[in-house]
């Protein structure tokens, strides 16, 4: 009976969980589901990688491989190199997703990570600037959906976060004389982090009930969507609130002070698994 009615009136079958505080899968309105990141060749045999991670969070899973090439500065930014993201929603990790172009939430999504990139300061781009108006590195950040339920941007910025963690990059320098790279790949360094954002989202329920980690259903069913990006000191990085039900302020500060908390599970995690992986 119960399945009938769900598949009948589901908002209405979400209504009596949300009245007791739960919801259909057991968790509470303020927890997430089970999260797990593997990190490196030990996650992905992403070979041709030069960083990797791999992030579940409930069913939702995404692989994030990060690919760095040299290239000549731009003209506006001689000291500056680049990061390019890119979200990808294949058809394999949902129904809801089409062969073909990316649609509208994939490019939603890579501009929500190009945001993130940028007003975090994760990396700085000066470091990534080998010699001055002649030789940069530029990431290529690839962040692909193996399997689609729900809080597509929490997993996939933990994921480019992860990835970014394990990149290993050849020392290069730039032959005065002959103008030409030197590659010594026997020499390599990891990026330097420089800050640590975390995603954290909230689906809005009849205009006013906030529940984190948002199921693919439990998204569709919601009146709006909310993810608050924090960083190490718990500094706001972005909301991103695309329409939906507006957001009184002290609910969005409930939102910001619950970010907060959730950065240091995920950085905690982040830091355990880097340990684990490290030669002893």
């Amino acid at each position: 009976l119960s399945i009938c009615f769900r598949t009948v009136e589901p908002l209405e079958y979400y209504r009596r969980f949300l009245k007791e505080n739960c919801r259909p899968d057991g968790r509470e309105l303020g927890e997430f589901r089970a999260t797990t990141v593997n990190i490196g060749k030990s996650c992905c045999s992403i070979t041709t990688a030069d960083g990797s991670a791999l992030v579940k969070l409930g069913n939702t899973t995404v692989i994030c491989g990060v690919k760095a090439e040299l290239a000549a500065p731009a003209v506006d930014s001689a000291n500056k190199g680049y990061i390019v993201p890119n979200v990808e929603l294949p058809s394999l990790c949902s129904t809801r997703f089409r062969s073909g172009p990316p649609g509208e939430e994939a490019q939603a999504a890579s501009q929500f990570i190009a945001d993130v990139i940028e007003n975090s300061q994760i990396i700085a781009k000066e470091d990534l600037c080998i010699a001055s108006g002649k030789l940069a590195w530029v990431l290529y950040c690839d962040i692909i959906c193996l399997d689609y339920d729900g809080n597509i941007l929490d997993a996939s910025a933990f994921a480019l976060l992860a990835a970014l963690k394990n990149v290993q990059l050849p020392s290069v320098t730039v032959n005065e004389e002959t103008g030409l790279s030197e590659v010594n790949l026997k020499q390599k360094n990891p990026l330097i982090i420089r800050k640590h954002p975390v995603a954290t989202s909230f689906a809005i329920f009849d205009d006013t009930l906030l529940i984190v980690d948002p199921t693919a259903e439990e998204e569709d069913l919601a009146t709006g969507t909310v993810t608050i990006v924090t960083d190490d000191e718990g500094r706001l990085c972005s909301v991103h609130k695309p329409g939906g039900s507006p957001l009184t302020g002290a609910k969005l500060q409930d939102c910001i002070t619950r970010a907060i908390t959730r950065h240091k599970e995920v950085k905690k995690l982040i830091d355990k698994v880097i340990k684990s992986i490290k030669p002893k």
